[in-house]
């Protein structure tokens, strides 16, 4: 057994009590905004459609795609890409489809951003998790499968995980019954197979990856063996019918259930069985993402057979944005940037969701929702109506008790179209060392740091003598500072945001005294910030110090 392996000590636990962040560092003197707000007016009523057929809590089936851009799913660009996902498709139909939805710039980010409803920043599980990074999820992070646990939900988690590489970052130790995935990104996974990875047993055994995972709640931990190039071609079929075991258990056994279903399709490096190359005749990508699209069919179908797709909220999203670095392999997008950076590309992600007797079928929804507004959202479906509240108090989860600040927003109005105004007014983007590149308030972008042209590995980060702004109702896809030929007109006349906007991150930081965070990792070793709220930290000290001095 290696050291992961193990019970590993937590590499922070929290530094629950720290004063920072009382004046503006470095970090967020780059941004700035006051709390008014520019409303956006709410969507058209979404009128409800088939009515639940019992009271209990509604099963909840979440699908994650990996890497996944918006034009990949057909519901978005309508076979623009030269072949269709009819399943995926039919969430959208059968529910609401979501045009201004954001993951996060990576994987870990993203799936951490879900699961916890936290940012990245809190959790400091901010870029791609490696084999052997001590960083992961800790026990004061509460997880969607601990809150839904309190309301008597089974709860399973089937394919990548990508949220610490030990033994108590695993699923099963935060509130899931069963966990059977791996562990990493997909080329991480087929590092030893390399020409230069090192040989040697003792490197591969403390930096290699570990095998697929299949794990429970009372402590047993299985590995199944590598995820090698030949097992990723049916890999995703492994999790499938996993997946599909759970639910028909805790069907019979008469139990609401919450599955986290992530298929890698469609992360690099693709590797596809011979049934499934040249499906569509548009490439590699093209003929996983019909692989993809599938298997989740065959989740769809399974509800309709047991006849619970009615008391079922089922929701089809990815992580991050588009891969397009390793294009034709990777995924393609018409936003601007890619995963790993803070432009659009790098945060818009497909979201759609089907939820009968909430959610009118057909729906469209503009207005901005994240991957962190689900954690309520659920909450509230479940029976625990102000979740976001009830987490700054005390909130017992078993053996637990948790004090956090949750970052998301309940979209159950939203979605029932009773919403008087937006969830949410505001998307913080930050990149993968902790920096704050970016917010969007209502439907202005202020930039205070871009990412140069590059992509996810060459990108560097550079700031401008103003932030850039851009209104992403009229250019969505960031173009117009670089191709509009009144671009810096446009900005001499919008300079007015650059005040207000200070209050909002303000108000982000203005708890951080309060509720405990992890400190980040990075994959490049000069990224990480905190030293700036270590030093702010100490300037407050010295502030109380003086204090305290005789007059």
């Amino acid at each position: 057994m290696t050291d992961r392996a193990k019970a590993a000590e937590p590499t922070d636990q929290g530094v629950s009590r720290r004063s920072l962040l009382t004046g503006t560092t470095a970090l967020i003197a780059a941004s700035a905004l006051t709390t008014g707000a520019l409303s956006t007016a709410p969507s058209a009523a979404l009128a409800q459609s088939a009515t639940p057929s019992s009271d209990r809590p509604p099963n909840i089936l979440v699908i994650f795609g990996d890497d996944i851009g918006i034009p990949q799913i057909s519901a978005y660009t309508m076979g623009l890409m030269g072949y269709r996902t009819p399943n995926i498709d039919r969430i959208a139909s059968e529910g609401a489809i979501f045009t201004d939805s954001y993951g996060q710039q990576s994987c870990t980010a993203g799936r951490a951003s879900f699961i916890l409803g936290q940012e990245p920043f809190r959790t400091g599980l901010l870029t791609i998790g490696m084999p052997g990074d001590p960083h992961g999820i800790q026990d004061w992070m509460p997880t969607i499968a601990e809150v839904l646990k309190t309301k008597g939900y089974a709860t399973g988690q089937f394919g990548k995980n990508h949220l610490g590489d030990q033994d108590q970052h695993l699923p099963t130790n935060h509130g899931f019954d069963e966990f059977f995935g791996n562990l990493y990104h997909l080329n991480a996974e087929e590092e030893p197979e390399g020409y230069f990875y090192p040989k040697d047993p003792e490197f591969r055994k403390k930096f290699g990856p570990r095998g697929v995972i299949h794990s429970f709640a009372d402590g047993k931990i299985e590995d199944t063996g590598p995820l090698n190039t030949k097992r990723m071609e049916t890999v995703d079929e492994e999790f499938l019918t996993a997946a599909k075991d759970f639910i028909d258990r805790q069907h019979k056994a008469d139990k609401p259930f919450f599955v986290w279903f992530n298929s890698t399709r469609m992360h690099i490096f693709t590797h596809l069985k011979p049934e499934s190359l040249g499906k569509t005749g548009k490439g590699i990508h093209a003929d996983g993402m019909v692989e993809h699209d599938g298997m989740v069919g065959q989740l769809l179908q399974q509800l309709d057979d047991l006849g619970i797709a009615d008391d079922t909220i089922v929701v089809y999203t990815t992580d991050n944005g588009a891969e397009i670095a390793l294009w034709p392999d990777g995924a393609m997008t018409p936003f601007h940037g890619e995963k790993g950076t803070t432009w659009e590309g790098g945060f818009r992600i497909p979201m759609m969701v089907r939820w009968p007797g909430v959610v009118k079928p057909g729906s469209q929804i503009n207005e901005p929702v994240t991957l962190m507004d689900w954690m309520p959202t659920f909450a509230k479906a479940a029976g625990i109506p102000d979740l976001k509240s009830d987490m700054k108090q005390s909130f017992q989860a078993g053996a637990k008790t948790f004090k956090v600040h949750l970052d998301g927003y309940d979209l159950t109005e939203l979605l029932k179209g009773e919403a008087k105004e937006p969830p949410r007014d505001t998307v913080f983007y930050f990149d993968q060392g902790g920096n704050l590149n970016a917010l969007r308030w209502n439907d202005w972008k202020l930039s205070f740091a871009i990412n140069s042209e590059g992509n996810i590995a060459t990108a560097t980060r550079e700031v401008p003598a103003w932030a850039n702004i851009a209104n992403l109702r009229m250019d969505p896809y960031e173009r117009g500072l670089k191709e509009g030929g009144g671009a810096v007109d446009f900005l001499a006349r919008n300079m007015w945001l650059l005040v207000p906007v200070q209050g909002k991150i303000k108000a982000f930081f203005a708890d951080f005294n309060d509720f405990p965070y992890q400190e980040g990792s990075s994959l490049n070793a000069s990224g990480i910030n905190y030293g700036l709220l270590r030093q702010q930290a100490a300037l407050q000290r010295l502030k109380e110090l003086e204090s305290l001095a005789p007059q």
